[in-house]
């Protein structure tokens, strides 16, 4: 043995043997996570702060972009940010703790606590309200339909003001799963009924004080200082960045700020149950069902997920300027938070789950593929029969499929998908809309028919899946007296309000405050559509229209009647 290690070393030094590489030195974790924020770690723009916890404790933290580009402040892990939705699971967990505290059953109806809300004969509950599944219609839509926007001053009265004038649900309790901002800022109105504190007072003795989250409170005046408070910003298309605030005062639904630094004792609590213990964790967990058994992924305010492979609790938030994610991977017992304030192109769920990648990425599933680089393959032979218009008989949202060089594309309300074949009549989406992690079409064809029904299911980067039906149609193009019959000033009882639709260069518009400007797109006869808001109009004598019925993605069937002239 030692005459052939002689001998390596021997020839070694001649040259004879190749000299063994070293070992590539591993990339740290944080120089990839520094990567994925390159674009936001400027001083001429907003950006986000980032926090990765493991085993209880911050494992990165670190802040890109600007926290205020008027005074020239940068983000940091001690940077306040107006997290959005992703608040939610602060309004459940004082819920919970009530609960089971015995103060109040998650079975109760909601008129117990709001005898507010009109009664429309079967029995809302609070449970309802936490999976969202209660048909309430959205607070928020309805407010912008009446024409108040997001600069002006509301509160908890004015929501039980237009709630109250609100004649019918979007669907009877249970029936469906339907994102509503109303039930969780109903919600913050019960904790306050049950407990005689505000939500803020109540989550800042029971949760925010216990835990230590010292620069965490639910802020429900827009006239308040908040030390270290980042700016909301915007951006819209070509354009600049610009301030973009909120003056709306409502709790519940969202309006919690927070920091990375606090963030960290909020989501260790999912571990050690310090307030509330491990009963009231574990019914946080507790997904939604609906009437017909189906399970929901949404639980209280936390979306019980996976991602690629790996159990995932989740929630997104937006509101404003303002973007924020917290993910949760329980098995690992690591989280990724991402909160931003550029509401222009920050994507905090995206960013959230590629870093959640660096970490955990030898434990996942294999990444898919990405979807908007790929080139969609041909249609079959038998696309060339489905092209044309497809509605939704719920939302009345319509698609117009069309082939473009051979492929199948779907365009709905202006925003074009390609389609690339996973089978004869199976899809999926090429290019994703940020939000979106996967979109699946499903064509059907009836016997006796040349046209199928086409139903799409979506998932969102949280992992809430929906699905919806299209059925083919034939679309409508109206001619100028056809406008002409549904020009005129319409009123709403349940929006407490009127808009006047008018006919111009030869397109109808509606011309109120806070509806974009742009013209009706006509869909099926006497129904038009414009940015998601679906119009079906009711023709009266003579065949002048009378009145039309609204749907507006979380808000349906609100009814609009023709004003005397």
């Amino acid at each position: 043995m030692r005459f052939l290690i002689r001998v390596f070393l021997a020839l070694a030094a001649l040259g004879v043997v190749a000299p063994v590489p070293a070992a590539e030195a591993p990339v740290d974790p944080r120089t990839k996570v520094d990567e994925l924020f390159r674009d936001y770690d400027r001083s001429d723009m907003p950006g986000c702060a980032l926090g990765v916890y493991r085993d209880g404790k911050i494992a990165y933290a670190r802040g890109y972009g600007m926290a205020n580009l008027e005074l020239g402040v940068a983000n940091s892990p001690q940077t306040v940010f107006d997290i959005g939705s992703t608040g939610k699971q602060f309004t459940a967990f004082s819920i919970q703790l009530l609960a089971q505290e015995g103060k109040l059953s998650l079975d109760d109806d909601i008129r117990k606590w709001m005898p507010e809300i009109p009664s429309y004969g079967k029995t809302i509950t609070i449970r309802h309200l936490l999976h969202h599944t209660g048909g309430l219609r959205d607070y928020i839509e309805l407010m912008s339909l009446q024409g108040v926007m997001q600069e002006d001053l509301t509160g908890d009265a004015e929501v039980l003001e237009i709630m109250a004038r609100q004649k019918a649900p979007n669907f009877p309790p249970g029936e469906e799963h339907l994102y509503s901002n109303t039930g969780y800022n109903l919600l913050s109105m019960i904790v306050k009924r049950v407990s005689g504190l505000s939500l803020r007072d109540f989550a800042a003795e029971r949760i925010f004080g216990p835990l230590g989250m010292t620069h965490t409170q639910y802020n429900d005046s827009h006239t308040r200082i908040i030390p270290n408070r980042a700016t909301g910003y915007s951006r819209p298309k070509g354009g600049v960045f610009g301030i973009d605030m909120s003056d709306w005062e409502q709790t519940g639904d969202g309006a919690v700020v927070t920091t990375i630094e606090d963030l960290v004792r909020w989501d260790e609590n999912f571990y050690d149950g310090k307030v509330g213990g491990p009963k009231l964790i574990e019914a946080l967990h507790e997904v939604g069902v609906l009437n017909n058994g189906k399970k929901l992924q949404y639980a209280s305010a936390i979306y019980v997920t996976t991602y690629r492979g790996l159990p995932a609790i989740t929630h997104g938030g937006s509101w404003a300027g303002y973007r924020a994610q917290l993910m949760r991977f329980p098995k690992q017992h690591l989280s990724v938070a991402c909160l931003c304030n550029n509401g222009g192109t920050a994507n905090p769920s995206r960013l959230a789950s590629k870093v959640a990648d660096i970490y955990l990425g030898d434990l996942m599933s294999p990444a898919a593929e990405k979807k908007a680089a790929e080139t969609p393959a041909a249609a079959p032979p038998e696309a060339s029969a489905w092209t044309g218009g497809f509605r939704n008989a719920v939302t009345g949202d319509l698609v117009t499929l069309s082939l473009q060089d051979g492929i199948l594309v779907a365009d709905a309300d202006g925003t074009p998908s390609r389609l690339t074949p996973d089978g004869q009549n199976r899809f999926h989406t090429a290019n994703l809309p940020n939000g979106v992690a996967r979109s699946e079409t499903v064509f059907e064809t009836a016997k006796g028919t040349t046209r199928p029904r086409m139903q799409v299911t979506t998932t969102d980067e949280d992992g809430d899946v929906e699905t919806e039906t299209f059925e083919p149609v034939e679309r409508w193009t109206p001619g100028a007296a056809d406008l002409a019959a549904f020009a005129g000033t319409y009123a709403s009882r349940e929006l407490d309000t009127t808009w006047r639709l008018v006919v111009e260069k030869g397109q109808l518009f509606i011309r109120h405050r806070g509806i974009s400007t742009q013209a009706l797109t006509p869909t099926v006869r006497d129904a038009f559509t414009l940015e998601g808001m679906n119009l079906i109009f009711r023709r009266g004598g003579g065949g002048k229209a009378s009145g039309f019925t609204l749907d507006a993605g979380r808000v349906r069937g609100v009814v609009f009647a023709r004003a005397a002239d």
